[in-house]
């Protein structure tokens, strides 16, 4: 069984403690070379956490996969974050 998530479970509990830390947080997609509509999810959730804790969340450097889902479900406009694909084979 292949898991497609975008970070692993430990990365999004250090996420969340890091929207607790004051500054803003950046994630870094380029290294997601894989990723479902799971993935997606999360993405939405932790920007919505985000929000609530009245921090900024951005995500950048997306990797091809991450930007194909994006495109996908069409929710690039919904994470409010510049879509710019990084090279590579990702």
């Amino acid at each position: 069984m292949r898991e497609a998530l975008v970070v692993p479970r430990l990365d999004l509990l250090r996420l969340l403690d890091a929207l607790e830390q004051p500054g803003d947080v950046e994630v870094d997609l380029s290294s997601v070379s894989e990723m479902d509509s799971a993935g997606i999810q999360l993405l939405i959730a932790a920007k919505r956490e985000a929000a609530l804790r009245e921090r900024t969340l951005r995500f950048s450097g997306h990797s091809r996969a991450a930007f194909d889902l994006l495109e996908l479900y069409d929710v690039a406009g919904q994470l409010g974050d510049p879509v710019l694909i990084h090279g590579g084979t990702n």
